[in-house]
């Protein structure tokens, strides 16, 4: 008899997607520019989307413009007040999740955090625990642990022949990375948790064995001040 590999678990049929582009990587004083909350169904395709540019009120880096492609002068003459955006960014993730919707966020931590300290910056009542939180990231880690190569988000979508042609677009990084969410979902149907909720716990355990081994690493290489936090989804 021929056996077959498990279906892909449910809650791949529908996800929310998010991700951030900021002033820096700092999720404690840098700003949100840009963000971007969606749907995708089991195909992949969005069937809903909402994008924000946000004005940060300080000035964008040129280090960080090279990367999101957003200065200064763009986002205060196309930006919203930040308070605003944030404000709808963090209702439109909490709708997600009032719904049940696992929300797929590649290197969550940083992305809910960020949101976390715009929130509580404006007065904006914030997301202090994020569930069911989906991070390719941490899934990609621990089902193909050894595998040589960077981990960012267009090179694992690349892996995953999963398109990402505009990457550092907030839009384009969340569907890819709710993509490649989905397609890691299929390949290891058999060793994947059936339920979000069953997944978002084991990912917590993931990151901080993923951030130990880091840890352990840099003390093997001798960097001894290295500072590797394991906390997941959010810190």
């Amino acid at each position: 008899m021929e056996l077959w590999p498990r279906a892909a678990p449910e809650w791949t049929r529908t996800i929310g997607v998010f991700d951030l582009e900021t002033t820096g990587v700092d999720v404690v004083s840098d700003r949100i520019v840009t963000a971007h909350v969606g749907l995708l169904d089991e195909s992949g395709r969005p069937v809903r989307s909402a994008s924000w540019i946000a004005d940060p009120g300080i000035d964008i880096p040129a280090g960080a413009t090279a990367v999101h492609g957003i200065t200064t002068e763009h986002a205060q003459r196309e930006g919203r007040p930040a308070t605003e955006v944030v404000a709808e960014v963090v209702a439109a993730l909490a709708a997600l999740f009032d719904a049940g919707i696992p929300v797929v966020a590649y290197n969550a931590p940083f992305d809910f955090s960020m949101l976390k300290h715009e929130a509580l910056r404006h007065g904006v009542e914030p997301i202090l625990v994020p569930r069911p939180v989906i991070d390719p990231l941490v899934i990609d880690r621990r089902y193909d642990r050894y595998r040589r190569g960077k981990r960012t988000l267009s090179v694992v979508a690349a892996h995953y022949a999963v398109d990402h042609a505009a990457a550092h677009e907030a839009a384009a990084d969340a569907i890819a990375a709710g993509r490649v969410a989905q397609t890691l979902a299929a390949r290891y149907a058999d060793g994947m948790p059936l339920t979000a909720a069953e997944l978002h716990t084991r990912q917590i355990g993931w990151a901080r064995a993923q951030a130990d081994s880091l840890s352990e690493y840099f003390v093997s290489i001798g960097r001894l001040d290295a500072d590797v936090d394991g906390s997941w989804p959010i810190r």
